[in-house]
């Protein structure tokens, strides 16, 4: 079986990178305004920058939602927290929540580098006001309710006594309290118990202490199907990136992609019909074709899941991955289309070609996940 290749020193590209992620801020302040046109001028925004911001980088991505007024932020942990911190210096009036659950050698750092901490039981509370005693600095904290979604956070049953012990520790001050939906795009049924639940909790110790307390509770989803769920803040994370919470689902917010994923077309060949590409020849050509190899593979955020099943765009037009993807590179059918040549962009998923939804259900999994997959190695452009 014979092959042959064509290399164009000529169209190889200007710019150095094989792989890039181009990062639209315009397209990143487009969403926060489709986000606020539905929740109100009254409804606070945290911008949830975790996992690097889904990918598309922490630091520039809080730098652009601070100059659009955004002044809490929320990530995973402790770690995430400092290395924002480290590495842009925020507003004075800038407040970062982290999530998770604190282990006890780690409350400490809440306290040195001003981070507010998620409590969900009695015993971190308790340790949490000894430790802010002992270092004569004061905790802010919030309170997470598990409403239904079994993973972090106080049962509601217990979450009034928990609330008063809180009350009670001198050097920690509550800023707010906060829950989760498990299936934020269904807004009847459990979801709406979750809710009912949550406010149940949160009206009791309103009523009791004659205090307000910032609530929140609606992530992407609920942000979309459960208008009573805003509350005082909202905690967009996907929608702030451009994509619907369901992938298969049309967005009723008419938000934009912030990240493009492309790669460069590094090698072009003609072949035979009857050759085999990649990996346990899960493909052949049925006729004589083109292939291009483009310089990105699952170790740079493209999915293995994706083999055979999707297609890319070069030059606006679409065409279809073959073979097994590769640690590096993925191949494609240009068929008889002579037009691609070595250095053309190829978009895996962004504006100028398939969604990172439409990528993310031929691969079996969430845009989500595709996003936060995009690799190290894949340089951030911000345009």
């Amino acid at each position: 079986m014979s092959a042959s290749h064509e290399q164009n020193s000529a169209a190889a590209p200007n710019d150095p990178n094989l792989s890039e992620a181009l990062i639209s801020l315009g397209n990143l302040r487009h969403n926060l305004a489709c986000i606020r046109a539905i929740t109100g001028p009254q409804c606070r925004v945290m911008g949830i920058v975790k996992a690097n911001a889904y990918g598309h980088g922490a630091t520039k991505v809080t730098a652009t939602l601070e100059e659009e007024g955004v002044r809490d932020f929320g990530v995973a942990n402790i770690y995430e927290a400092i290395e924002l911190r480290q590495e842009h210096l925020m507003l004075p009036d800038s407040r970062i929540l982290a999530f998770a659950s604190p282990l006890t050698r780690h409350i400490d750092l809440y306290l040195q580098h001003g981070v507010e901490m998620t409590i969900c039981d009695h015993e971190t509370a308790r340790t949490a006001e000894s430790i802010a005693a002992a270092s004569g600095g004061r905790l802010r904290v919030q309170l997470k309710v598990d409403t239904g979604m079994g993973r972090l956070g106080v049962t509601p049953e217990e979450a009034a006594g928990l609330l008063e012990l809180i009350e009670a520790c001198p050097n920690l001050e509550l800023t707010g309290i906060y829950t989760h939906f498990a299936e934020n795009d269904k807004p009847e049924g459990f979801t709406a118990r979750q809710l009912e639940r949550f406010l149940q909790v949160t009206g009791a110790y309103e009523h009791r202490t004659g205090k307000t307390v910032t609530k929140h509770a609606a992530n992407s989803g609920a942000i979309i199907s459960m208008p009573d769920a805003r509350l005082d803040m909202v905690r967009p994370g996907i929608l702030l990136y451009g994509c619907h919470p369901a992938d298969a689902a049309p967005s009723p917010v008419p938000v934009r992609p912030v990240m493009q994923f492309q790669s460069r077309v590094i090698f072009v060949k003609k072949v035979p019909a009857g050759t085999a590409v990649s990996y346990n020849r899960t493909w052949s050509a049925p006729e004589a074709t083109r292939i291009a190899t483009i310089s990105a593979g699952y170790a740079d955020g493209f999915h293995r899941a994706l083999s055979n099943r999707t297609r890319v765009s070069i030059g606006g037009k679409s065409f279809p991955q073959v073979g097994t993807v590769t640690m590096d590179q993925t191949m494609i059918d240009l068929g008889s289309d002579r037009s691609v040549k070595v250095g053309d962009t190829a978009v895996l998923f962004g504006w100028d070609g398939p969604t990172a939804g439409e990528q993310a259900i031929a691969a079996g999994t969430i845009s989500y996940e595709l996003l936060c997959s995009v690799s190290r190695r894949v340089r951030r452009i911000f345009v």
